[in-house]
């Protein structure tokens, strides 16, 4: 107690001495409602083992709104699930016969998703494929039109119950992923190149070959859109989930679209970095795309996104024991404190930004691209999920906000009760340890309270000072944090 009652007595005297404020919040003006679409993952409960039942509570605690199934196949391993490959093993057979498709497993784990309130955003395509210079299931189909009528029979049977299927009106389809992944997700069957002997033949033969998988994969896109917008309308159709938001890309995209008279209804890339900025950026160039070919309806979707400094100690066979521990441990490792406070900033930003829907990308529960590391204990970027999801799951309406800081970002919100207000601040890479922000509109407040993320604590309730409509908030030390303040009347 004497500890507690210096630490109150050190913020009393911090919130006094200091100077401008990090922020200021307004609850006095209501800017709109909260988006949840905005915060959705890959993460789903696996197929099997399901002697591990965390899966299910786990997964749910975080509170996305839509789940992904990129990637599903290797996450349950062994499991023949929502891969078009999967679904319709034998390509020589006829699509439009119910008993050529393999639906089970997929109506399954499916299943499993919608139990734990996710919604689904379905990948039609296939899962990301790294087997070096042959490659099999992301290889270009051989027939675009099949692939297409497959795809359809998959719709079909999700939404209009066909095959024995399901009524589940699955609103989002996606046309494949990264194509510009030209080494693993598009790609010739068979790579007989001979790399290294010459750099300028390397640099041409790759120029060539990656415009004309591009130019493949653009037919490939106006096929599966036209043919599945002319039997589903209802639904929204579209992709395709770019290694990044490549103008140049999306340009051929879009022209081809409107030369065939089919509108996608949305466009998705994906994003891995350390600048929160970025992906705010590609959206409102991804916007005047849009809207400079005519399509001011279509959708913005980041569906990948993750923290990452660099990829060395992260995927790759050739990564040392030492790339991997600089890559994973401290508090810029990637699931630690700066991942976290990267995670809501991120989302922080997205509730105000062009986009429509956005996906952090972990699929796997264990290790770096999961909630767990390899000893199933939670780490950061789960409680920072964690954390959004009851902020998203509790509360309605946003308020004005303004940050003094770069490196801070806020969201302010009130629960639909309208009993409490709250205030998610994010400090970034701030080096700060005194955190002060000026609240209007909460004068009346009986009670406040709070629980931080920061390098040592996970979601931990904290001391707050709260006086003259100022609240300052201490960090142990100069890294990042989060802080989400509750103010209850």
């Amino acid at each position: 107690m004497k500890t507690k009652a210096l630490l109150v007595v050190a913020l009393a005297a911090a919130a006094a001495g200091a100077s401008a404020a990090t922020a200021t919040v307004d609850f006095t003006k209501e800017t709109g409602a909260l988006r949840p679409a905005l915060h959705s993952s890959g993460f789903t409960p696996r197929s099997y083992p399901r002697s591990i039942q965390d899966d299910d509570a786990a997964v749910k605690s975080m509170g996305f709104t839509y789940a992904r199934t990129h990637d599903w196949a290797l996450v349950n391993s062994g499991q023949r699930v929502v891969d078009y490959q999967y679904v319709f093993p034998l390509f020589d057979k006829d699509p439009k016969d119910p008993s050529n498709y393999f639906f089970a497993a997929t109506d399954h784990l499916l299943g499993l998703s919608r139990n734990v309130g996710l919604k689904i955003f379905y990948r039609l395509g296939t899962s990301i494929e790294h087997t070096g210079n042959v490659h099999f299931n992301a290889a270009v189909p051989t027939d675009f039109d099949k692939v297409a009528e497959i795809f359809a029979g998959t719709i079909r049977h999700y939404n209009k119950g066909w095959a024995n299927g399901k009524n589940w009106n699955i609103e989002y389809w996606e046309l494949w992923n990264e194509p510009d992944g030209i080494t693993n997700m598009w790609c010739d069957p068979e790579d007989t190149h001979e790399w290294g002997k010459d750099p300028a033949a390397d640099a041409a033969y790759n120029a060539a070959r990656r415009k004309r998988l591009q130019d493949a994969f653009v037919k490939f896109f106006v096929t599966c859109l036209k043919r599945l917008k002319s039997e589903f309308p209802e639904v929204k159709v579209g992709g395709p989930a770019l290694c990044w938001m490549n103008p140049d890309y999306f340009r051929a995209i879009l022209q081809a679209c409107k030369d065939a008279g089919v509108a996608p209804d949305f466009l998705s890339w994906h994003y891995y970095g350390s600048n929160p900025d970025d992906p705010m950026n590609a959206a409102k160039e991804a916007r005047k795309l849009c809207d400079e070919f005519g399509f001011t309806k279509c959708e913005l979707i980041i569906n990948e996104w993750h923290y990452i400094l660099t990829w060395d100690g992260i995927h790759g066979c050739n990564s040392t024991p030492a790339m991997v521990k600089r890559a994973l441990d401290g508090p810029t490792g990637h699931n630690q404190i700066d991942s976290a406070a990267f995670t809501l900033t991120m989302l922080t930003k997205f509730q105000s930004s062009l986009y429509d829907q956005a996906y952090f990308y972990g699929c796997s529960h264990q290790g770096n691209w999961g909630y767990m590391d390899q000893y199933k204990q939670f780490n950061k970027n789960y409680y920072a999920c964690k954390l959004f999801g009851d902020l998203v799951r509790d509360n309605g309406a946003m308020f004005a906000t303004a940050s003094a800081k770069d490196t801070v970002s806020l969201l302010a919100v009130k629960a639909k009760d309208g009993k409490k207000r709250s205030v998610l601040l994010t400090d970034y890479r701030g080096t700060d340890q005194v955190l002060t922000v000026d609240v209007k509109g909460c004068e009346k407040a009986k009670f406040v309270s709070a629980v931080v993320l920061d390098h040592t604590r996970d979601a931990f309730p904290c001391d707050v000072a709260w006086r003259d409509n100022k609240l300052t908030l201490v960090k142990p030390d100069k890294n990042s944090a989060a802080f989400l303040v509750t103010f209850e009347f």
